[in-house]
């Protein structure tokens, strides 16, 4: 087990964050995490549920004097995003993440880190270790799938959990307070394709979409950064209205939460429409570079000619359907809060594509923190699917997480910061999706907040955790839980 994180502070909450990290624990793979923390909570004689999700809730009495406090959640979600740029050599279910530290930040090594949400994890279990912090009753609620559709915080039971407290550690900016957040679904468009025989007198090319930055689709939805799977769609419906010619594959992104970065075709063309097709990779170069100069200087289209050993390709009308469902699914921002500025209110991402034997997949996540607003979304992008003829699926639906006017744990939290920095934090609200709008539906009565220290460029391989900011929110935690008697 590597040790590169042995020198920081606070030691014990990176020590387990650099534990879990040896632990893959990609989305739908986390059984060997979740028996992990059932083995860490009876190695410490706490009590520990792990229900058939594999989430995990292990409780800790308080400390003396805070006996008959109330019970406090802290909770977070053991999975993380794999993302990786498409030359990267790692194996996401076996491979431990490579951890390496830049002055103030830990990174990984040409991956996602892990950090969304590795140090709710850690926090959890450096709290639950502890012997000589002061906190009341404690529930520490670890749930599952969380950046796949929430499927852990769907299938909890809200009769293992006594609190009526929560403190989600899901936040990404240090001194904001989180009190409410969007609520998201899964919209998925399922073109059928009609394959044909290949042409042998065509030209073969690989075109692909590189340099871009990507992001979380929530957290960085304003950011501008391009999509990868929309721009290879306009660069090829552009093509498409030049020449003819057919495709043999399309794919982009790898998470529909992540904005996608990389985006890959193959298309078959006649030999004489070459220096067309080169003269048009040029060309939206230049418009790419001029759209996203500020957001992505580094995208780039790529063209290589490749072997025409294809035996099928799409049918001319399976090429153009494909080609207009990259242009017309909806993607990016769809409105804006009236009640905070800046804030996005409705927003969609067209994250994944995927090509198989029998059909292309187009899979976007709506995001917005009006339910009638994200169904509106959803519908507009059932009614692209029928005028194409494709089949569509809206699933992996999740609320949105209401403020809360009467809440208890947010004047605390706020007194609790201002004592410590002398300014107030900013209470705010995220159009990012959390786990909270669900607990509430479990729990009615829940009172919750979210917090977290600053991470940078989640959901992409460049994902880094700031090592100072982790030990300020650290002492923060403690200090409110301190406070709660």
């Amino acid at each position: 087990m590597s040790n590169v994180l042995e020198n920081l502070k606070p030691a014990s909450v990176f020590k387990y964050f650099e534990e879990i990290s040896n632990i893959p624990r990609g989305s739908g793979n986390e059984k060997e995490i979740s028996d992990y923390l059932v083995t860490f909570a009876k190695k410490h004689d706490l009590e520990v549920i792990q229900d058939e999700a594999l989430n995990v809730i292990i409780k800790k009495k308080g400390t003396t004097g805070y006996e008959n406090a109330p019970t406090v959640i802290i909770q977070g979600h053991m999975d993380m995003v794999c993302e990786k740029n498409s030359d990267t050599i790692h194996d996401f279910e076996k491979d431990p993440i490579k951890l390496r530290i830049e002055e103030d930040m830990i990174y990984a090594t040409d991956t996602t880190l892990g950090a969304d949400d590795g140090i709710a994890v850690a926090y959890g279990l450096a709290l639950l270790a502890s012997d000589d912090i002061p906190h009341p009753p404690l529930e520490i609620l670890i749930t599952t799938s969380e950046e796949t559709g929430m499927d852990g915080a769907i299938a909890l039971d809200p009769k293992n959990i006594k609190g009526r407290l929560l403190i989600n550690i899901d936040s990404e900016e240090e001194g904001f307070l989180l009190v409410s957040c969007a609520g998201g679904m899964r919209a998925r468009q399922i073109l059928p394709i009609v394959w044909e025989t290949t042409n042998k007198e065509t030209h073969a090319y690989h075109i692909s979409i590189r340099g871009l930055r990507g992001g979380h689709s929530g957290g960085e939805i304003d950011k501008g950064r391009g999509n990868s799977n929309k721009l290879i769609g306009r660069f090829l419906n552009d093509l498409l209205n030049t020449f003819p010619y057919v495709m043999n594959k399309i794919s982009g992104g790898s998470k529909n939460n992540a904005i996608p970065r990389e985006a890959d075709a193959v298309i078959l063309i006649d030999p004489n429409h070459t220096s067309i097709l080169e003269e048009k990779i040029n060309e939206w170069n230049n418009i790419f570079k001029n759209e996203l100069r500020i957001s992505d200087p580094e995208v780039y289209i790529g063209y290589e000619k490749v072997e025409n050993n294809f035996e099928k390709v799409f049918s001319k009308e399976t090429t153009q359907k494909a080609v207009e469902s990259l242009v017309l699914i909806p993607n990016g921002i769809q409105s804006m809060s009236m009640e905070i500025e800046g804030l996005v209110e409705s927003s969609t991402n067209l994250g994944v594509v995927t090509t198989t034997n029998e059909e292309v997949t187009f899979e976007s996540a709506i995001r917005s923190s009006v339910k009638s607003l994200k169904h509106n979304i959803s519908n507009q992008s059932k009614l692209v699917a029928d005028v194409l003829g494709c089949k569509f699926i809206g699933d992996a639906d999740y609320p949105e997480w209401a403020y809360n006017p009467d809440s208890k744990l947010r004047p605390t939290f706020v007194d609790v910061y201002e004592k410590l920095y002398g300014k107030k934090p900013e209470v705010t609200a995220i159009h990012a999706g959390l786990e909270c709008g669900l607990f509430k539906e479990k729990i009615n009565d829940l009172d919750m907040i979210s917090v977290g220290p600053n991470m940078f460029d989640v959901h992409t391989p460049d994902e880094h955790l700031s090592i100072s900011s982790t030990e300020r929110t650290w002492d923060y935690l403690l200090a409110v839980l301190k406070e709660i008697k």
